[in-house]
């Protein structure tokens, strides 16, 4: 099993950054690929980014290149998204995630979420 911890949510206004945290413990010796995706009220779950964990590959949803990055730090168990530019299109709960396989078409683990709110 794998346990998941976000922090780092918010709130903030439009243009401001945020850095979401999340924290792996667990059998994490068998992930093989860890992201985040968000849902807001009444959307669909949309996935904004990948990172494999052994090969350093990422991936940004189109609607955030640019503006958010996804980083790592192994010896932490740890990875990031630093979120630029937020706009208020960004509300939405953010969920830390993590597979077995990357890339992967459905996430295995997941936390409990942190909220970002972006007001113009």
């Amino acid at each position: 099993q794998v346990q998941l911890v976000e922090s780092g949510g918010g709130s903030v206004q439009a243009g401001g950054s945020l850095r979401l945290s999340c924290a792996a413990s667990g059998y994490t010796a068998s992930i093989k690929c860890m992201g985040w995706f968000r849902q807001a009220p009444g959307k669909e779950r949309e996935g904004v980014a990948r990172i494999g964990i052994r090969s350093g590959s990422t991936y940004h949803a189109d609607s955030v290149k640019g503006r958010f990055a996804i980083s790592q730090d192994n010896a932490k168990n740890m990875v990031y998204l630093q979120m630029n530019s937020l706009k208020t299109e960004d509300t939405a709960m953010y969920y830390c995630a993590a597979d077995l396989f990357c890339p992967t078409g459905s996430w295995r683990y997941r936390g409990q979420g942190t909220q970002v709110t972006v007001s113009s």
